[in-house]
């Protein structure tokens, strides 16, 4: 089906499954602990062997010799795999370091050997025997000692710097003037389940369980990897323990099982370890942004720029933080410049919302301090910049933008009228009370997906896609979805996903992943519609589907009826035209903070937090819900505590576990309240929906740093906002 002309009046109007709050129907399983994650698949791969993955220990350098006699005779050994035994591996273009290394070295913790035992506890061992012998090389660690060479990056999505108008000359006339630098640290994934996949090989043929956000990117990298033809790879990839764009891209766990397994001749399993997950996985680069806005009395903006730093190893794409700040605000004159440093830290890549989120946390704390400057309420100020057409191509309007009606209404519930206009003026008890706003946005992206449907003669719908389920709810709104097409409850479908050999989808990535591989499994509902009215003899646009019955005028013909002789199958493909260069598709979002800030020591506490969101059809308000408190709760993190700390002699990120690298955890979180607008966009699917995951987190970490301000007066611009820097700002302040 192909996708180029913004949708009409269709079945999933209806509403009668489709925007419902549903509970999840994997979830029984999933609180059951019967939903078998990678690592847990014990029959279906019997006899698997173990692999402990062996690090390098140097950031930069060379192997000089690697001896593996002692870890060869260790007990339950069955083989080790390195670059030497291993064949020729290719590299595909999504990984930016190789995944096996030898004999030169890239990064800290790239694997550089794989021991295969029989059991976890020999290879762990084992592996501890393997040593290595490392000329260490120089390297580049620090993003602001190389700030000054950084160039502009060759690749990356909207890489190119963006000019309209004329910046300076308007910036140096502008009245009022804001120029100031923020900083974002590295930060880590973290998610629960760690990478890990399962290899077993039947002959030629490979077959890899493992824990994967895009199942289709899978095959095609572990085919380049390994020079085999993608027909003889299968991934399979039913549950994922959280994923926030670390597992985008196969990464060493699935390559070296793969080569473990035939080394060894038989399955073999491998888990990153924490260290492994934070030094061999990617990251959230650090970035050093500038931003400089000019206006005039009457707070319209003349003047906007953005400009942001950020490193990676060679061949690398930019932290593009500078993305929402293209399409945001109104200013005639504008500036946008990312620049990239060659960094040998572990690989900086997608992390959840990447760009948008580490650059509203930026450009939202400076629209804070230019509204002060001012006068005006930030809301007010915000408000006034709004702009429903492109910045930068102003005849590309909007398809639907919400944003002042989600900062409206979440003032109104949140109570903003009772925030202080001037900070320190709101105590309870030892706290200083303060209110913080900032604004979300995220861009609405689609992806080709495709979905196989089969009804049988019980009147029972199964639907196939490769489409994965990250902890976000695929399986559910799957289900919906062919559930209003079809006329049936949600009991009579059932959903198999994550697998290769099914159709393929838009993956779950980008927050792309719901609306595409709906949209999918409609087009394919289409085509099964048409089969079943043809089946039963009658005009297919006459026919409707509803309570397991297809109604034709005054007729009603069990659905089931048309399987009475054979299952019906379909399958199609939504194919996505070209409506998203016509006109812009984003989403929005108003994020309302309050924290109490310690009058003595500074200690921030959460109080209450509000997203309105502005997001098209929402096509589960319970499964969205909890993807919009996820991604404030990850906010919290990145504002008051997530940052990878780099050693710079050594080139790692020394708080490589769960117990350094710190996360929000239950008693951190207050009260979080979620709002959907009523909106539907016909332009963007024809679910008319748009996606929401990563719009949660967008925007929320400056909201919580207004709030701060707003509290004590005290404003840090270099995140994550911890005491220290807390104290040190309010010291300055008295």
């Amino acid at each position: 089906m192909k996708f180029d002309t913004p949708a009409g009046t269709n079945p999933i109007d209806q509403g009668l499954v489709v925007g419902r709050a549903v509970d999840r129907i994997d979830g029984r399983l999933k609180t059951a602990g019967r939903a078998r994650y990678t690592y847990e698949l014990h029959d279906e791969v019997p006899r698997a062997a173990y692999g402990a993955v062996v690090g390098a220990t140097v950031p930069k350098g060379r192997i000089v010799s690697m001896d593996l006699a002692a870890a060869q005779r260790a007990p339950g050994v069955i083989t080790i795999v390195t670059a030497q035994n291993a064949g020729k591996l290719g590299k595909a273009d999504r990984n930016t370091a190789r995944l096996l290394a030898g004999p030169s070295i890239d990064h800290y913790h790239q694997a550089v050997a794989l021991v295969v035992a029989e059991t976890f506890e020999q290879a762990r061992a084992a592996a501890h025997l393997v040593r290595v012998q490392y000329a260490a090389g120089p390297g580049s660690y620090d993003l602001a000692a190389a700030k000054e060479g950084a160039a502009a990056p060759k690749t990356g999505r909207g890489a190119r710097d963006s000019v309209r108008g004329d910046f300076s000359a308007a910036f140096a006339a502008a009245p009022v003037q804001l120029d100031a630098t923020y900083t974002t640290p590295d930060q880590a994934h973290a998610m629960m389940e760690p990478h890990a996949s399962v290899a077993a090989w039947d002959g030629d043929r490979l077959t890899v369980w493992t824990s994967n956000q895009m199942v289709a990117w899978g095959v095609s990298d572990l085919a380049t990897t390994l020079g085999i033809p993608k027909e003889k790879v299968r991934v399979v990839s039913r549950f994922i323990g959280g994923g926030f764009g670390g597992k985008l891209f196969i990464r060493t766990d699935a390559v070296l099982a793969a080569l473990g397994a035939r080394a060894a001749g038989r399955p073999v399993k491998v888990a990153l370890p924490r260290p492994l997950m934070f030094n061999n996985t990617p990251h959230r680069p650090a970035t050093i942004q500038r931003i400089r806005l000019g206006a005039g009395p009457d707070g319209k903006l003349s003047a906007l720029a953005h400009e942001s730093w950020s490193g990676d190893l060679p061949g690398g794409k930019p932290e593009m933080a500078i993305q929402q700040s293209r399409l945001l605000y109104a200013a005639p004159n504008r500036l946008t410049a990312t620049r990239l440093a060659v960094l040998d830290l572990p690989e900086g890549n997608a992390m959840r919302a990447p760009g948008e989120a580490p650059g509203l946390m930026a450009l939202e704390i400076a629209m804070d301090e230019m509204a002060e400057k001012l006068g005006l309420d930030p809301i007010e100020f915000r408000i006034l910049n709004d702009t429903q057409v492109d910045p930068e191509s102003p005849g590309r309007p909007f398809t639907q933008r919400q944003l002042v009606e989600c900062l409206r209404l979440g003032a109104q519930r949140f109570g903003w009228p009772r925030r202080s206009a001037a900070p320190r003026q709101r105590r309870e008890g030892s706290w200083w009370i303060g209110m913080g706003v900032a604004v979300g946005f995220r861009n609405n992206q689609v992806m080709n997906s495709a979905a196989r449907v089969r009804l049988d003669a019980r009147g029972m719908v199964t639907v196939e896609t490769d489409m994965t389920d990250i902890g976000t709810g695929s399986y559910t709104v799957i289900a919906q979805t062919a559930a209003e097409m079809l006329g049936l409850p949600i009991e009579r479908v059932v959903v198999r996903l994550g697998d290769s050999t099914f159709p393929v989808s838009a993956g779950s990535g980008g927050q792309w992943g719901g609306n595409s591989s709906t949209a999918g499994v409609y087009a394919a509902c289409v085509r099964l519609r048409e089969a079943v009215a043809q089946r039963l003899a009658v005009p297919a646009d006459q026919a409707r589907f509803a309570d397991g019955m297809v109604l034709v005028g005054d007729r009603r013909i069990p659905l089931n009826a048309a399987a009475a002789d054979g299952d019906l199958v379909a399958e199609d493909l939504i194919e996505f035209g070209n409506l998203a260069q016509k006109s812009q598709q984003s989403t929005f979002a108003g994020h309302f903070v309050e924290v109490g800030v310690d009058v003595d020591t500074c200690e921030v506490r959460m109080r209450r937090m509000l997203a309105v969101c502005a997001a098209g059809r929402i096509l589960n308000p319970k499964t969205a819900r909890s993807q919009v408190i996820g991604a404030m709760t990850m906010a919290v993190g990145a504002a008051l505590m997530e940052e990878l700390v780099v050693d710079p002699r050594r080139g790692f990120f020394v708080n490589h576990d769960l117990a350094g690298y710190e996360v929000p955890v239950h008693a951190d979180i207050p009260r979080q309240e979620v709002i959907f607008l009523d909106e539907t966009d016909p332009a963007s699917s024809p679910m008319k929906a748009k996606g929401v995951g990563e719009l949660g987190i967008c925007g929320v970490g400056a909201a919580i740093a207004n709030a701060i301000y707003n509290a004590v007066g005290a404003r840090v611009r270099d995140y994550p906002i911890t005491l220290d820097k807390l104290l040190e700002a309010a010291r300055q302040r008295a």
